[in-house]
């Protein structure tokens, strides 16, 4: 079953939506085939609802939101397997939408946009994320998609805790064409962060991506951390990051639920970068995230590559985990 595209689908390129169904491809041969197998029959009985229950909280969508989205196709009351199955599409991608608006001031709709720029204050993106989680990944990832919209952008090594990161950072300003602020391996993560907003609005930057540390077993050393960054950010720029993006390793499932409730509780994450979800068996958490804790999913990544990330379309997403197996 095909649908057609809606104006926001229509805002990513078809090299992009090919990603987003190859990156999906687990996903849906693993347990969303399971669904779509589901409406291979005209009869709706009691059997197929527990089965859809089942199939949904197996993909990671989580045992609140497939209760909801039950819900929501049990109202519409459909009557053939072609009903119900346009009805589960129209509901997931509800959910996903029903979030897009959020406290951040970045991304909208699936588009690039930096608005708040000023000629003394570049906007800022404040990455958080438990460690291995592909914080820095996505960093150089999107600055690679801003430098390819011809944005200036600067990077701050915030993740002063493993020179690895520095250095991972650093290697992806030189591939990818941006500036990195670092200092020494155990700096204090707040000056890195306030000399690279000094260092940008001297410069002019666009923009200024601050990475920082993800050691979430030591929890509250690492959240006083963060509220310092926060904290140095607003008083440098006279405004808090204008996005908190939390990067979220599809790979995790459901610890997935526990990273976006501590990060948010505590630094007031406005955004959502899915990463490695070409290797994810299980995609469904982004409803889960969606639903549970009001967050927009802005960015997954899809590839080995810098271009592998690239702003997610809920529609887009909802339509490929739902492809048949013959299209």
């Amino acid at each position: 079953m095909r649908f057609g595209r809606s104006q926001k689908d229509s805002q990513i390129g078809d090299a992009d939506r090919g990603k987003i169904q190859q990156a999906t491809e687990r996903t849906r041969l693993s347990v969303f085939s399971k669904i779509t197998e589901l409406f291979g029959t005209d009869v709706i009985s009691t059997d197929l609802w527990e089965e859809l229950e089942e199939a949904l909280i197996a993909a990671d969508v989580g045992v609140k939101t497939s209760f909801e989205i039950l819900d929501r196709l049990k109202a519409r009351k459909p009557k053939t397997q072609l009903e119900m199955k346009e009805a589960l599409r129209n509901s997931l991608i509800e959910i996903l939408e029903s979030v897009d608006e959020t406290a951040g001031k970045l991304w909208g709709n699936g588009k690039l946009n930096l608005n708040l720029k000023t000629a003394n204050s570049p906007a800022v993106v404040l990455v958080v994320g438990v460690n291995g989680s592909g914080k820095t990944t996505v960093i150089g990832r999107l600055a690679s998609l801003y430098i390819r919209e011809g944005y200036r952008v600067m990077a701050a090594a915030g993740d002063t805790y493993r020179a690895a990161a520095i250095d991972q950072l650093q290697a992806w300003g030189t591939a990818v064409g941006f500036d990195v602020i670092a200092q020494q391996p155990g700096a204090d993560p707040a000056a890195v962060a306030f000399d690279a907003i000094n260092a940008g609005k001297a410069r002019l930057y666009d923009l200024i991506i601050i990475d920082t540390a993800g050691r979430l077993q030591n929890k509250t050393s690492l959240m006083d951390e963060l509220a310092k960054i926060k904290k140095v950010i607003t008083r440098q720029i006279d405004r808090e990051p204008d996005e908190v993006l939390l990067v979220i390793d599809s790979t995790t499932g459901q610890n997935g639920l526990m990273q976006a409730e501590v990060f948010t509780k505590e630094v007031g994450v406005t955004s959502i970068a899915l990463s490695k979800l070409d290797g994810a068996g299980r995609g469904g958490i982004a409803f889960a995230i969606a639903q549970d804790y009001g967050l927009p999913v802005k960015f997954v990544g899809v590839g080995e590559h810098a271009t592998d990330l690239i702003p997610f379309i809920p529609e887009t997403f909802v339509d490929a985990l739902l492809l048949d197996r013959e299209e």
